[in-house]
């Protein structure tokens, strides 16, 4: 990082929200923060103890450059017309006092052990358990850097799957930062392609793939279900399907054909959904023949380990 970079003032942006709000916020803010954004639990002597059980941290970081008050004027319009789908509190907008500001965001982000294969590792740190395989991922403006519980289910149910069986192919639908697709091929999948209808998202996914060595076996495109139904990527099937999105979207998908992409004998990971949003998605998958096989949760979130169609 230069010099001028880290005595460049800036801003913490942070706001307390709802569980079920934190990713549609985080990905708003991800849109005018080029530091990347940290969703974690408040520490209960933060909160003086009364916080909800449902509530989690949104936190980023803002230059006070040429373009500040502008980005600061669009993340408030931002959040305002979110806020009126949903109920928000107002963005806090605090200065950091330290002259080397990466300090301030960095230490936020810790390497992450999940099952007994796999350590999450910002690319600033070294991979405290060398035994364990690496996935280096270095925040930016696209979502999944592992610390939601959500993205945190889908490599759970990955790694479950892997320990069965090593897909030749992997599709991750609403890839963001690429990195269930990337953590499937760096402990053992064939390749990987990656979809998002976001195009900053596809970039940062192809920049992380890199980064962990494994760009020649994986392939990030803009695109979705459809797109991947009508072969305009290298793969129409796979034996590994995952997406991590939110529940509407994930209904979505399922409309659009999103049990059709597992193949024969294959197995399809869900992540991103609420306890009490389930119910409806679990009768989506039965209608397409889909059998629920087995079932993790973290707090109110969700993931579903499925077969393929039983149609095949």
């Amino acid at each position: 990082m230069a010099d001028d970079e880290r005595k460049q003032p800036w801003v913490e942006v942070s706001l307390l929200v709802e569980d079920e709000l934190a990713e549609t916020v985080a990905e708003v803010l991800t849109r005018y923060l080029s530091r990347g954004v940290v969703i974690e639990r408040p520490a209960e002597e933060e909160s003086g103890g009364d916080r909800g059980r449902d509530e989690v941290q949104v936190t980023g970081y803002l230059a006070q450059d040429a373009q500040f008050e502008e980005r600061k004027k669009k993340i408030r319009e931002a959040l305002y017309y979110l806020g009126r789908i949903r109920p928000l509190p107002e963005p806090e907008f605090s200065e950091i006092e330290s002259e080397d500001w990466s300090t301030a965001w960095q230490e936020r982000y810790r390497p992450l052990q999940l099952g007994g294969r796999l350590m999450i590792v910002p690319t600033w740190l070294e991979n405290p358990q060398p035994d364990l395989v690496p996935l280096y991922l270095d925040p930016g403006m696209a979502f999944g850097s592992g610390t939601h519980p959500s993205t945190q289910l889908a490599l759970e149910l990955i790694l479950e799957v892997l320990e069965l069986e090593t897909p030749e192919a992997v599709l991750d639908i609403g890839c963001g930062s690429g990195i269930l697709a990337i953590a499937a091929v760096k402990l053992g999948a064939g390749r990987a392609v990656g979809v998002d209808v976001d195009p900053e998202s596809v970039r940062i996914a192809r920049a992380n793939a890199a980064a962990n060595g494994v760009g020649e076996q994986t392939a990030f495109q803009i695109g979705s279900v459809p797109e991947i139904r009508a072969g305009q990527f290298a793969l129409r099937k796979a034996p590994l399907v995952a997406a991590n999105l939110i529940a509407p979207l994930l209904h979505q998908l399922l409309e659009e054909g999103l049990t059709e992409l597992v193949a024969p004998g294959g197995h399809l990971v869900l992540s991103g959904l609420l306890e009490d949003q389930v119910g409806p998605i679990i009768r989506k998958l039965r209608e397409s023949q889909v059998e629920v096989l087995d079932r993790k949760q973290q707090a109110d979130w969700v993931g579903l380990l499925c077969g393929s169609p039983m149609d095949g």
